[in-house]
């Protein structure tokens, strides 16, 4: 019998004494393996065979058909044979640990699928596999026996294959991202991707046939690149055949294709709605400079690439094949939509206008594509983003901010500036110029939109507060109303979709606690949801609460608090799994503070189930200036710099700490990222309650931000409307935390992608270097190659690592897992 001694590093649960032995593991086979006939004395290389690689023959994860508590290793009567044991453990916390291991002499060890070859081990906290494969011969007699040697009385060894959140429970697995409905609402196209462990991932379109209930089939998007026909339950598909780009419609249910475009010129295009022509986005390239090393900057947005080129439409008659530009232009015009008809496309173009305020400005066109003759509806129209046709080309839909229009659907004071981000929708009468602002009471901010032909009703998602819902609106009753679907109660939902010929519609819906799952149901006449005698009829396409069948999730409920102003501030309390009124355990906050709220959908890097699962307890709140609660709300973030959310957010933690006994209230960290990453630095100038905080592109002085970024500039439309660095310095200095960073006592984590364009990663070091030298709890950490979002897979477990080693370190008083990632260096 030959003794292995492994050093493992794992993060725990439960309590084991020193010298316990794992008393219970899974067991799989023993599986027949059988030595290969020997032709030769040796193979290819030379070498003669090893027993031992007939470990390979048998998978390590072969489903367990039995348990196993040690001892004889299970072998089989008469034949060589390959086994495999295995076990989990969950931990909580980083620390180390050995394993003693005795096996026969052949056998492999897996931790989290890697081989393991000895020595020490790191782990980090989460859910780990531990999987041996064993060859025995009918005669052997050798013995199986894992024991821990030192104490590791917090380690969770369980055979059970439920377990808490771990980080690749927010990462891996299929997710649904999207849903389309076609024409006449039989088919559904359903778009997911899928993540394996290590960060391999691979979209797929799924296609539904919903008058039969059954899957037809499942693609990769490589190999199908399809989407729906308009008029007609036929699939496009988008083809390169010998270079040739080709388009062919297809019967979902036969398969049979037809040639409907030869020789496509590339670029996006969209379809029209009779189906007899396409609408194509070509690039043309703008002017060019002499030198590629050597080059003037014409207008802020020109350190973008590709700032300088155009779009250019172009018509392509599916009957003849003709392909021609619709119109010149010297700045971006694009398709906003075309008429039900075919007939009409109505356009949009805009400019630059840097002297003030809005400084992008759009004009609206409507072309009689018979005439080629082009009539201008809105010229340089100030604060409208979108536009879309009414079904009988009579109206304009408009979506755009509470300014639009001189400010006729804004409910606040001539002389305060509303949020920009905060969008209503207008609806515009093309006989009599008359506008209707068709939102300007409805609190929720309005984010996509679609006019539905079918019912004559305008749906579009909606900010309600930390969730997004569907609303409807009759354009000609103006009170938009909650769409009744299934799933919905305390979604968000992500995407919709409508068919353009039936009453049905399809979306995406996550839960607080519920990845996201894809649903299909009819809606009647009024656009309400049909109910049949036995109940809801909506189908569920793809349920992302199947990802989480294994997981011992915590819990999530709403915890408002009423202001010493007289708000109602919003806010979210997620409890572990395991929790315990009893104990005392560090808490995480969370925020935005700009913009937007912080949604309710599942899936952030920003993780309070994972948080949990490590132990913390986490408060998620709403402070003022967010958008879905109203526009006196959300213009509380405009030319405050910070103000009035870090007030909100510093009562609300002391308040949450206060009625929540089971909190340790010296032991709460923060952490936010982009503006959240300021109001993080922010709030550290302001208090030193926080006893951890971490600031991911974060913005430590507002004035060089303004400068930097590739939207910098635009501060002075949203954030700081009409206020600038020389207008008014002291809302650009002494609201910034690099102009207050003596304040600043809070061990503070910077963290920034080195290519960020968003927030150039100068905001962190700069801060960063005023903190060393005032000798202040500091650390910066840099992911290479990473723009504002961490998105490569190990780029962002390692991200998400650090942050959490840091509060470990500061909340938990345990630095191991920070000096595991940063060992100490002596420069």
């Amino acid at each position: 019998m030959k003794q292995l001694s492994l050093a493992l590093s794992l993060l725990a649960c439960t309590t084991l004494c020193a010298q316990t032995p794992v008393k219970e593991m899974r067991l799989a086979g023993p599986f027949a393996v059988a030595t290969p006939a020997a032709i030769d004395t040796v193979d290819v290389q030379g070498k003669k065979f090893d027993p031992a690689t007939l470990l390979d023959a048998v998978d390590r994860e072969a489903a367990p058909t039995a348990t196993f508590q040690g001892g004889r290793a299970p072998k089989l009567a008469d034949k060589t044979a390959v086994g495999v044991v295995s076990f989990y453990v969950n931990n909580s916390n980083y620390r180390k640990a050995t394993l003693n291991v005795k096996a026969p002499k052949h056998h492999q060890l897996y931790i989290d699928g890697e081989k393991s070859n000895g020595g020490e081990i790191a782990l980090t906290p989460g859910h780990h596999s531990l999987q041996m494969k064993y060859l025995v011969e009918p005669n052997d007699t050798d013995s199986i026996a894992l024991t821990w040697k030192e104490p590791v009385e917090d380690l969770e060894v369980t055979t059970d294959e439920r377990h808490p959140f771990d980080l690749h429970d927010l990462f891996d697995g299929r997710r649904v991202s999207g849903v389309s409905l076609s024409a006449n609402g039989r088919y559904a196209l359903m778009n997911s991707y899928t993540t394996q462990r290590g960060g391999s991932s691979q979209w797929q379109r799924t296609l539904f046939d919903l008058a039969a209930g059954r899957e037809l089939w499942r693609h990769n998007w490589e190999a199908e690149n399809v989407r729906w026909m308009p008029r007609t339950d036929r699939l496009l598909q988008d083809t390169k055949e010998q270079g040739i780009r080709r388009l062919y419609s297809v019967d979902p249910l036969t398969n049979e294709r037809k040639l409907v475009a030869d020789h496509l010129p590339d670029g996006s295009f969209v379809v029209s709605p009779q189906e007899d022509f396409l609408i194509i986005y070509k690039t043309v390239d703008g002017p060019k400079e002499l030198s590629d090393d050597v080059f003037e900057i014409v207008d802020p947005d020109d350190r973008q690439a590709g700032h300088r080129n155009r779009t250019q439409l172009l018509r392509y008659d599916l009957a003849t094949g003709v392909c021609q530009p619709l119109f010149t232009a010297r700045h971006n015009v694009w398709l906003s939509d075309i008429s039900n008809d075919g007939k009409t496309l109505l356009l949009a173009s805009s400019r630059m206008r840097l002297e003030r305020r809005p400084t992008t400005v759009n004009t609206f066109m409507l072309m009689d594509l018979a005439t080629q003759r082009v009539d201008t509806v809105l010229c340089d129209a100030e604060y409208l983003d979108q536009a879309w046709l009414s079904p009988d080309k009579r109206q304009l839909l408009f979506k755009g901010s509470p300014e639009a229009f001189d400010r006729i659907g804004c409910t606040l004071p001539p002389d305060r500036k509303p949020q920009m981000m905060d969008y209503q929708l207008y609806l515009y009468d093309l006989a009599s110029r008359r506008v209707t602002p068709l939102t300007r009471d409805f609190d929720p901010s309005v984010t996509d939109v679609l006019w539905h032909t079918p019912t004559g009703h305008i749906f579009f998602l909606a900010e309600v507060g930390d969730r997004v819902q569907l609303y409807r609106l009759d354009p000609n009753s103006a009170t938009p109303k909650p769409q009744p679907v299934e799933g919905q109660q305390g979604d968000v939902l992500t995407a919709f979709s409508l068919s353009d010929h039936a009453n049905v519609v399809a979306y995406v819906s996550s839960k607080a606690m519920e990845p996201a799952s894809a649903y299909v149901m009819p809606l009647d006449k009024a656009g309400k949801r049909s109910r049949s005698k036995g109940g809801p009829t909506a189908t569920c396409l793809f349920n992302g609460a199947d990802l989480l069948k294994d997981v011992r999730m915590g819990t999530c409920t709403d915890w408002d608090f009423l202001s010493t102003r007289g708000d109602t501030v919003h806010g979210r309390c997620y409890l572990p799994a395991d929790f315990d009124p009893q104990r005392k355990y560090p808490l995480i906050v969370y925020y935005y503070g700009g913009c937007s709220p912080v949604s309710r959908s599942f899936g952030s890097p920003y993780s309070p189930h994972w948080w949990n699962a490590l132990g913390y307890v986490a408060y998620i709140l709403q402070p003022s200036g967010c958008t879905g609660y109203g526009q006196e709300w959300s213009a509380r973030h405009v030319n405050t710099a910070g103000r009035g959310p870090a007030e909100d957010i510093i009562e609300g933690t002391r308040r949450f700490c206060q009625e929540h006994p089971y909190v340790d209230s010296t032991k709460v960290g923060c952490m936010g990222a982009s503006y959240g990453g300021f109001m993080t630095q922010y709030l550290q100038t302001q208090t030193d309650f926080f006893a951890a905080a971490v600031s991911h592109a974060g913005i430590s002085n507002h004035a060089s931000y303004w400068g930097e970024g590739y939207w910098g500039y635009s501060y002075s439309e949203v954030s700081m409307a009409d206020s600038y660095p020389w207008s008014h310095p002291d809302l650009y200095t002494k609201q910034s935390p690099l102009f207050l960073a003596d304040k600043i006592h809070t061990p503070l984590l910077l963290l920034h992608g080195t290519d960020d364009t968003n927030v150039p990663i100068i905001e962190s070091i700069q801060l960063f270097t005023a903190l060393k030298l005032l000798g202040r709890p500091t650390a910066l950490v840099e992911v290479k190659g990473q723009n504002h979002h961490i998105t490569d897979y190990k780029k962002r477990e390692r991200w998400m690592w650090t942050q959490m080693a840091w509060m470990q370190r500061w909340l938990k008083g345990d630095p191991s897992w920070w000096d595991a990632l940063y060992p100490e260096k002596h420069l």
